[in-house]
């Protein structure tokens, strides 16, 4: 009867498999309808572009084809067309309404690809692109598809200031979100813990603000911390390297110049900014942050030459970021040195403000004037709220999604990256078996299941919810295979969160896509979290339990002890369920490929041993 039961169990879990469509899309397209037959690719095949303004394009999708099958199509332009070809074609097309939007038409003969703009092309070619086959014959699946995205910002932000990543990562990283159909990059470039752009007419930005003398590597800010000298910038060519590379991509780069708090590096390198002499917090000489947290040093709002430093500041970064917005932060800014600051009370004086958060609306609105009048708007954490929110400001929700909504509903524009689901930097699973993170739980299912635009809001309302955005802050995450661990695949669900329509999203659906999704991020050299199997337990009487374990990427191998020992790539592979007797545990990884290993858990669950 038990291995009847058992049985059937792994019956229904093929079958469920197998009703899947084989197209693996993600982010999910609005309407796709399968067709008989498919659009082989060989020696044959060309890429069509009718305009020389789309060469650009048609080279990108000639990489794209190679890169996955391996054939480099020819390119032609004009009308002219070898005997026999077979083509891609991609074309302009106006009738195609939405403007990141796009048709795709995959037949046997020949491929149309349809959009109204060039970064609908775009998007329109990162779909035909997971069509290919990883694996076997090189045919596209006949198919037509009118898609379109829901949001307008679709976003990650990238903290470079606890840690550097080199250039080329970066572009890395941007050629994900393209891939994933996001775009915007927020760049997060000013902290307390290090300045990260080239400011020349401020050097000590480079010299002092850009290099701490320590890092805390645990959770105890007092004893987790080393005496190694950290830090480095980016210079304003490479700035202007990346800005470019990700226009390419089609993705907006939003720098992120903190104010009034997190700006003890600023601090440190021109200790005037402050309002006082030496830290409010310790009562010592400024320097660059070496823990995380919240510090209470921030700029003082009663010193006009902290506006002259900003506006200067401003002046020289505006220029190398196109886009239209600039982020000035305003989170975590606490006013305890405002309080006592002689500079800061005759300010409030002056400009008949109540309190201290009206002090720092003050601020901020000082500053949205001046960026403002250089074509600029502003984006804040929700904190610039206190006080009363700038006129033309937009609200980045982060803390829930009540500032959103308050936002949205006073007519303010806003994104949503409430830290419960948005926040990349959280444990993935248990932390007893997950690397150290900063904090919170943050697994696939939480970001999958966020919904952006709340149901308080009316139609009118929820326009103002420009779309979701991930925030990955490297307090721990000091390495490229750790930022992509945390990543990876998470950012799967936050393109279908901000792409795909709200009706089509089930997480089931998207998990099952997912397998073709981590070969793809296997063969494009992404370090991702490899999941861990799947246990569904059988109990077969009071002193004996059977587990089953089943592989989420279909393309690994689970291996798992018996002996309390750790798993590794000789322990025994699972081939069949395993039955425990009373008091056993079994511990069990998956090796994605035979090469990668993902966590070890265990069931019954390893209890932490009390200190």
């Amino acid at each position: 009867m038990n291995r009847f039961f058992i049985f059937a169990f792994l019956l229904i879990c093929s079958i469920r498999l197998s009703a899947q469509s084989k197209i693996s899309l993600i982010p999910l397209p609005v309407k796709m309808e399968e067709r008989k037959g498919s659009f082989l690719l060989d020696k044959n095949v060309y890429i069509n572009y009718p305009k020389p303004e789309l060469k650009e394009l048609a080279s990108y999708l000639q990489s794209a084809i190679q890169e996955t099958s391996g054939l480099k199509a020819g390119l032609r332009t004009g009308k002219w067309m070898q005997k026999g070809a077979r083509t891609i074609s991609l074309q302009i097309d106006p009738t195609v309404i939405a403007k990141e939007g796009y048709n795709l038409e995959v037949s046997p003969t020949k491929i149309s690809l349809k959009a109204s703009t060039e970064n609908g092309l775009f998007y329109g070619i990162q779909t035909l692109q997971q069509l290919i086959p990883l694996k076997g014959s090189k045919s596209i699946p006949a198919v037509a598809i009118e898609d379109e995205p829901r949001f307008s910002w679709r976003g990650m932000m990238f903290d470079n200031c606890r840690h550097m990543f080199s250039v080329p990562f970066i572009k890395k990283f941007i050629d994900q979100l393209a891939k994933h159909k996001l775009n915007k990059f927020h760049w997060h470039l000013t902290e307390d813990q290090g300045w990260r752009i080239e400011i020349k007419k401020y050097p000590r930005l480079q010299e002092v603000a850009a290099y701490r003398n320590g890092t805390q590597i645990g959770p105890d800010r007092k004893k987790d911390v080393d005496t190694i000298r950290y830090g480095g910038y980016y210079t304003q060519e490479q700035v202007k390297e990346i800005v470019a590379y990700a226009s390419s991509r089609y993705v907006e780069v939003i720098p992120e110049i903190e104010m009034p708090g997190h700006s003890v590096a600023a601090i440190t390198a021109y200790p005037y900014l402050a309002c006082g002499a030496v830290s409010f917090e310790n009562g010592k000489p400024f320097e660059v942050r070496k823990v995380w947290g919240v510090s209470k040093d921030l700029y003082c709002a009663g010193n006009e030459q902290v506006f002259t430093f900003l506006e200067d500041v401003l002046s020289e970064i505006m220029p190398l970021f196109p886009s239209k917005y600039i982020h000035i932060g305003g989170d975590e800014a606490p006013h305890d040195a405002w309080k006592t600051c002689p500079k800061c009370q005759a300010r409030m004086k002056t400009e008949g403000l109540t309190d201290e958060a009206a002090l720092q609306s003050w601020f901020i609105s000082r500053m949205e004037k001046f960026i403002n009048k250089k074509g600029k708007k502003i984006i804040g954490w929700e904190e610039i709220m206190q006080g009363g929110l700038a006129e033309n400001a937009t609200v980045h929700s982060w803390l829930g999604v009540e500032s959103g909504l308050k936002a949205a509903k006073s007519g303010h524009d806003a994104i949503m990256s409430p830290y419960s689901h948005l926040y990349f930097d959280g444990y993935q699973a248990d932390s007893k078996i997950e690397p150290m993170a900063i904090g919170y739980w943050v697994p696939l299912d939480s970001v999958y299941a966020f919904e952006p635009v709340h149901p308080a809001l009316n139609e009118k309302e929820a326009k103002h919810i420009l779309g979701a955005q991930a925030n990955l802050w490297t307090e721990f995450i000091g390495t490229e295979d750790y930022f992509q661990y945390m990543v990876f695949p998470r950012i799967a669900a936050l393109s279908e969160i901000d792409w795909s329509p709200k009706a089509s999203r089930n997480f089931e659906h998207f998990n099952n896509r997912l397998v073709d999704q981590y070969q793809r991020y296997d063969k494009q050299g992404i370090q991702f979290r490899v999941p861990v199997p799947k246990l569904a337990l059988v109990r077969t009487s009071g002193i004996t339990s059977t587990v089953v374990l089943t592989d989420p990427t279909k393309n690994g191998t689970i291996r798992f002890t018996l002996d309390g020992g750790e798993v590794s790539a000789t322990s025994p592979l699972y081939k069949e369920p395993v039955t425990l007797q009373k008091d056993q545990v079994i511990r069990y990884a998956l090796f994605f490929n035979g090469q990668r290993k993902g966590s070890t858990e265990s069931f019954p669950k390893i209890k932490k041993a009390k200190k």
